[in-house]
């Protein structure tokens, strides 16, 4: 594809930052991973976790759709920081006036609303622990039951000084959870890109850290595959929550603190042997838009 000359937002929901693109009027139908790779990048491109393009729905019970590239080119399935940035986007710029949004994302369909006090709050839609739909195999691992929460032991290079009992979960992506005794000190560096690639992943996975503060509190570390850890993961945020539930360490809602600001996070458990939607909110802050090319 012949360089040529693309419109972009920069924003960011607590951190975790973005490029988001028009789809609709751009075509971005023939960029190559290689593209989205040198447009995230930091020293030479615009620098961003993920990359967002805005494009018209698919399926007639949704206003949009968005697609999510990391930061290494590969697309994903989810994003939550992501999501409320999306419906803040399409907002500012004019593309709906409806409140709330219902956007398409890989394999569901979100409700997105945008509050009068800047922050968005988002239908994540029901955790999902069938290891098939994570995907998951547990094959060869140790496990044990907390509470409701089956945990897993991964055989992970660097010994952990900490519980290393995972608990997994898909917030439309894999999460791998486990519980520290101090965010700040945990291995989130050194295991993360092994947990991120180990064999019981097939998709990858996130690698999330959790220390419990209280049972409405949590910080939260997140080593996100394809990006590295960021300042902050909605779907991790979300992972983390619903896993210390059924571990029967939190009560709903929890204040989830990340290293770029806070989110709130409430799950109503399962009813019935259903499990209910996860509510995100949080911020969502346009940092700038300009032109580039490609």
């Amino acid at each position: 594809m012949s360089a040529r000359t693309l419109r972009f937002t920069k924003m960011h929901g607590a951190g975790n930052d973005f490029i988001v693109l028009n789809g609709i009027d751009q075509d971005f139908s023939n960029v190559t991973r290689e593209q989205w790779q040198k447009l995230a990048h930091r020293q030479f491109g615009i620098g961003a976790d993920q990359i967002l393009l805005v494009e018209k729905a698919t399926r007639p019970d949704a206003d949009f759709r968005y697609r999510i590239f990391n930061s290494d080119g590969g697309e994903v399935e989810q994003c939550g920081n992501g999501s409320r940035c999306f419906v803040r986007y399409v907002l500012d710029q004019g593309l709906s006036t409806k409140n709330p949004l219902r956007v398409e994302v890989a394999h569901a369909v979100l409700t997105l609303r945008a509050h009068d006090d800047g922050q968005v709050e988002v239908d994540m839609g029901a955790p999902i622990f069938e290891h098939s739909q994570i995907p998951f195999n547990a094959s060869g691992l140790a496990s044990k039951q907390e509470f409701h929460e089956m945990l897993y032991a991964l055989p992970i290079k660097t010994p952990a000084a900490h519980d290393s009992w995972i608990g997994v979960v898909s917030m439309g992506n894999p999460h791998a959870v486990q519980v520290v005794g101090d965010v700040d000190s945990a291995p989130v560096l050194e295991e993360g890109p092994s947990i991120e690639k180990d064999a019981a992943f097939p998709k990858r996975v996130n690698a999330g850290y959790m220390q419990i503060l209280n049972r409405k509190e949590i910080k939260l570390r997140v080593f996100e595959r394809g990006a590295g850890e960021t300042l902050a993961c909605g779907t991790g945020a979300c992972a983390a929550v619903v896993s210390g539930i059924r571990r029967g360490l939190l009560d709903s809602p929890v204040k989830v603190h990340t290293r770029g600001g806070d989110l709130q996070i409430a799950w109503g458990g399962m009813i019935n042997e259903v499990a209910q939607p996860v509510i995100m909110t949080g911020p969502a802050i346009t940092v700038f838009e300009g032109e580039t090319t490609i």
